[in-house]
């Protein structure tokens, strides 16, 4: 079914979402990416709407003046009526309109919400979290913003596009007063769906049935889990991001979606084509120079022969997989041994977990090796100079003379104080921080577990980095994307995962990944990918599997990966970039028009 150009002409679409000029998590990249096609479709009849909570809005955000369409007329209005708009256009690409609304402006109104939500819909009264109040404050002021719009608009439809729980409040209000606007909710994973697989075992064989009502109460989200559901039910369409997530709205929300809308990326900004193993090679040198700052004062190893892979996310340690990457990579340490593979493996852990500091031996070691380098770059200018002056001199003899003789005493001994002082018998260290609660940090008590504690004789090396890696880190000093394009594989063997949007910025820096058929990402394209050899995607088998099975798996999977030559592995980043184009925005928005054309139908 394609969706028809009458929708876009005859329709003004309002995408609403918490994360609108306010980033929290995925949500914010997935409208910020798609923001240029869909504008490129929509144009002028597409306005965002979001919170006006964000301290540092005037950053990225232009306002504007204008009064004569009817989303300035709305604006205007709602002003006089003293409410806090802030109307202007979002500094990001494409440049969209975007209307943000105070949800203080209802604080007053806060318990009659409730009241009402309660003898409609039978939400019940009561107060899950702060975020639960203030999102069903900002749905009210964002409800009487659309009927004074839709007042406004005498000539075109209105489309209301609420993503996650968040929105219901606006959905379950225009239902409820039988307005003309038309409702879209997409929710990328539900509220409930998210607490249950931390604190189920066996979630997705369990998900059928759970008595969905009393789990909610059980963890404390009673509202939140009846508001989302209720807005499932009532939106004129109801979509999720993947066919696992439609499972679990099924099973948990007691609707079905009607359709299924994947993220994507607006490819544009990663494109570079005829660059790709450039920056590889450029971002895989700063990394070198963190491993050999980390690892070299007691164990060099041939960084030709060495590959970095690296996961990443939230700190949901069993969600995420990095519970049983830890198992695997133990058992990847033990097959490279026994076969001895001429490869020594640099997995990298990067999250965001409670830290004191950089731990300073880690600092210290860096800065001794930056020492040793700016003593070889002045003997490195004394001997040219010394050779230059020679080679000018010669009269006879135009050999290379014996580079030892143009070197001082005083550079000889600078040279072997700055690698005796660097140099040192201790392990590298597993973390790079001092976290907070050493003790019973998951990822730390998996590697003492696995005993993975970077031994003289581990082929696999661990670095956990419980931070964001940014230009402003002293430990690697570049940008996230700019790790992930030097790295060779990235490892998201998730358990829990409603799609997944590191995997796909790995592929679309041809960064070769692992996903599992467990994350929306890995279900969606299992369909697509039929020989992962050839695309460089490895979708890992959790389904159904035992755990040991998952584990062994995944470890063979590694092995196999660090048996490839660099030669394959150039060939793969290539055949990855253009694989990444089935995710680009320009296709995948297709998907959203039909939504919005089951809505308007």
């Amino acid at each position: 079914m394609g969706s028809s150009t009458n929708t876009f002409d005859d329709n003004l679409l309002l995408e609403a979402s918490w994360e609108v000029c306010n980033q929290l998590g995925g949500i914010y990249t997935v409208i910020r990416s798609k923001l240029p096609a869909t504008l490129e479709k929509w144009g002028k009849n597409y306005c965002l709407l979001g919170p006006l909570v964000n301290d540092s809005i005037d950053i990225e955000f232009e306002d504007l003046t204008e009064v004569d369409s009817p989303v300035g007329k709305a604006v205007n209005q709602m002003r006089d009526m003293g409410y806090e708009v802030k109307y202007g256009t979002w500094l990001v690409s494409g440049r969209p309109r975007a209307v943000l609304l105070n949800p203080e402006g209802a604080f007053n109104r806060l318990q009659s919400i409730k009241k009402r939500h309660f003898e409609d819909f039978g939400i019940p009264i009561g107060t899950d979290d702060s975020l639960y109040d203030v999102s069903l404050q900002w749905c009210d002021v964002v409800t009487t913003f659309l009927k004074i719009l839709e007042e406004k608009e005498d000539k075109r439809g209105v489309v209301f596009h609420g993503h996650e729980w968040m929105c219901c409040g606006t959905i379950l209000s225009l239902k409820k007063s039988q307005s003309g606007i038309k409702t879209v909710f997409t929710t990328h994973a539900t509220r409930l769906g998210r607490v249950l697989a931390v604190n189920t075992s066996d979630f997705y064989n369990q998900m059928p049935h759970i008595d969905d009502e009393a789990m909610a109460v059980r963890f404390g989200i009673p509202g939140i889990h009846q508001l989302e559901k209720q807005g499932a039910k009532w939106a004129d369409a109801f979509t999720t991001v993947s066919q696992i997530t439609a499972e679990e709205c099924k099973h948990l929300l007691g609707t079905e979606p009607q359709h299924v809308t994947p993220n994507g990326l607006n490819l544009e900004r990663f494109s570079s084509h005829h660059r790709i193993h450039v920056r590889h090679d450029r971002y895989r040198a700063k990394i070198d120079d963190f491993v050999m700052g980390h690892f070299f004062h007691s164990q060099p190893f041939d960084l030709n022969k060495t590959i970095y892979l690296f996961t990443s996310g939230r700190y949901e340690h069993e969600n995420k997989g990095f519970d049983i990457t830890i198992q695997a990579l133990k058992r990847l340490n033990h097959w490279l041994v026994k076969e001895k593979v001429d490869v020594t493996v640099v997995m990298f852990f990067i999250t965001k977990a409670e830290v004191h500091s950089i731990n300073p031996d880690v600092l210290h070691s860096r800065a001794l090796l930056e020492e040793i380098r700016k003593t070889c770059g002045s003997i490195e200018k004394e001997i040219a100079n010394q050779l230059f002056i020679t080679g000018a001199s010669s009269t006879e003899d135009y050999r290379l003379p014996d580079l030892n003789q143009f070197m001082t005493d005083y550079w000889r001994l600078r040279y072997r104080r700055a690698i005796q002082s660097w140099k040192t018998d201790s392990w590298p260290y597993i973390v790079t921080h001092n976290l907070k609660d050493n003790d019973n940090d998951p990822i730390v008590n998996d590697f003492r577990k696995e005993s993975l504690f970077n031994s003289p004789l581990d082929k696999v090396k661990v670095v956990y980095h419980p931070d964001f890696i940014s230009p402003s880190n002293p430990l690697f000093g570049m940008e996230y994307s700019q790790f992930v394009r030097g790295c060779h594989l990235g490892v998201f063997p998730s358990y829990y995962e409603p799609w997944g949007y590191t995997p796909l910025e790995c592929i679309a820096r041809g960064v070769p990944t692992i996903t599992s058929d467990l994350s929306g990402f890995g279900s969606y394209i299992e369909n697509l990918n039929d020989n992962p050899d050839e695309t460089g995607v490895f979708v890992l088998k959790r389904k159904g599997k035992d755990r040991d099975r998952v584990v062994n798996d995944l470890g063979r999977l590694l092995l196999q990966f660090s048996k490839t030559s660099q030669s394959y592995r150039e060939i793969q980043r290539n055949k990855l970039e253009d694989f990444s184009k089935v995710f680009d925005w320009i296709h995948l928005t297709e998907e959203y028009d039909q939504t919005y054309d089951i809505a308007t139908s």
